[in-house]
């Protein structure tokens, strides 16, 4: 059975090409649920007017879906709460100047 655990590892493949950071890192992600083999992940993005807005969302739906065992995966935008750098890692944080 896949656990949220391995969504998690894989939405972390996913890197947002304009900071170089995965998405989990950055705090994008705000939750992950498995129901047998369907996946479901609520993430926002930094902006609204995030550019890579639909690829985002297509790259962390194909990486969840490379999991053995999820056949389909959902992936919802959500605005609330706003993103902000303190949801990133220290890493990140500190790389970007945050810290």
């Amino acid at each position: 059975m896949v656990s949220e655990e391995n969504v998690y590892d894989a939405i972390k493949t996913v890197i947002d090409p304009e900071v170089g950071f995965d998405i989990y890192s950055l705090g994008l992600i705000y939750g992950v649920r498995v129901e047998d083999d369907h996946a479901h992940v609520t993430m926002t993005l930094s902006t609204r007017g995030c550019p890579l807005h639909e690829m985002m969302k297509q790259w962390t739906k194909e990486a969840v879906e490379r999991i053995d065992g999820i056949s389909s995966c959902d992936v919802e935008i959500v605005w609330e709460p706003a993103w902000n750098i303190t949801m990133a890692s220290d890493e990140v944080k500190k790389a970007l100047g945050a810290i």
